[in-house]
């Protein structure tokens, strides 16, 4: 990858202040920051360039664009980047509806650009194990899957208002089904295609907040499975876990552990993370294949189309 053309990086929330250090640990140095604001900066990025206008950070030529601001934002700072000629890392969802999407995928497709957006359980040892199994027809035809993730908002950012964060803003993008939005991914990863989706949102959790704070979507997929995905700002303590029901066994996924657990065949196993894993790990993972694709032009692992699918 060309190191003499900058990256640059567009939200100083806790996502982009990750991305950053992540970049740094894979050995990337040259950078510019895009904000609109001029509150004091992380100290990680007070001695990063500033640019108070996109156009003149474009006109940097920075290699990448790392997308990382609110939801609602995501769109025109990606067209712009793409206008421009810049490879893409752009943070899930893609958008807070689809206005843009579709222009956002011909230009990428146009000019011959790197995007791939921020699902980054694609990158969980665990889920991937996952896939192995029902690439191998470990469980038979997949029958049904439910999807579980609950965690209290307020835990999230210690020390800041969750109210005053994108999650808990409409105008921002926030909510949970955009906000929780990765089983709609992943769930797409492992079983395929969503033929039709339903679903109840709450407001009931006493967060004071002005977006939907649970939610249950009901999925049928085109494979004839179906499946149910609760989310919710809610539960003390967190709990994110998946599991997959086939014709003749189960497959058990909890993301707090990483473990994997399936009944097959009259048994039951299991598959643990490596050892050492921590959550960083998959974002670090993602950033690597994106530079990765830069450089090789290989395909992204979450593309433009798997963002607009899990959007719509």
């Amino acid at each position: 990858m060309d190191t003499k053309r900058p990256i640059l990086i567009v939200g100083s929330g806790s996502i982009g202040r990750r991305h950053l250090q992540n970049l740094q640990a894979l050995g990337c140095k040259n950078f510019i920051f895009y904000r609109t604001g001029k509150s004091k900066l992380p100290d990680e990025m007070a001695d990063i360039p500033v640019e108070y206008e996109l156009g003149k950070a474009l006109a940097r030529k920075p290699i990448a664009m790392i997308v990382a601001n609110p939801t609602s934002l995501h769109m025109a700072a990606a067209l712009a980047a793409a206008e421009a000629g810049t490879h893409i890392f752009l943070e899930k969802p893609i958008s807070h509806n689809l206005d843009g999407v579709e222009k956002l995928k011909h230009l990428v497709k146009k000019k011959g650009l790197v995007l791939q957006v921020g699902f980054h359980f694609r990158y969980h040892p665990g889920l991937k194990h996952v896939k192995r199994l029902l690439e191998e027809n470990t469980i038979g035809r997949v029958v049904s899957t439910q999807a579980h993730w609950g965690e209290y908002l307020p835990d999230w950012h210690p020390g800041e208002d969750y109210r005053e964060g994108y999650s808990a803003k409409a105008v921002l993008g926030g909510g949970v089904l955009l906000t929780l939005s990765h089983p709609f991914d992943y769930l797409r990863w492992l079983i395929g295609e969503v033929s039709s989706v339903s679903a109840i949102m709450g407001s009931n959790g006493g967060l004071g907040i002005e977006v939907e704070d649970s939610a249950d979507v009901l999925l049928n997929f085109k494979s004839g499975a179906i499946g149910n995905v609760h989310i919710d700002y809610i539960q003390r303590p967190a709990e994110h876990n998946m599991r997959i029901i086939g014709q003749t066994g189960v497959i058990l996924w909890d993301s707090s552990s990483g473990l994997v657990k399936w009944f097959a065949e009259g048994k039951w196993e299991e598959k643990t993370v490596p050892e050492g894993f921590e959550r960083n790990r998959l974002f670090i993972d993602e950033m690597r294949h994106f530079l990765s694709c830069i450089t090789t032009n290989a395909q992204s692992l979450c593309t433009i189309d798997d963002g607009i699918k899990a959007l719509r």
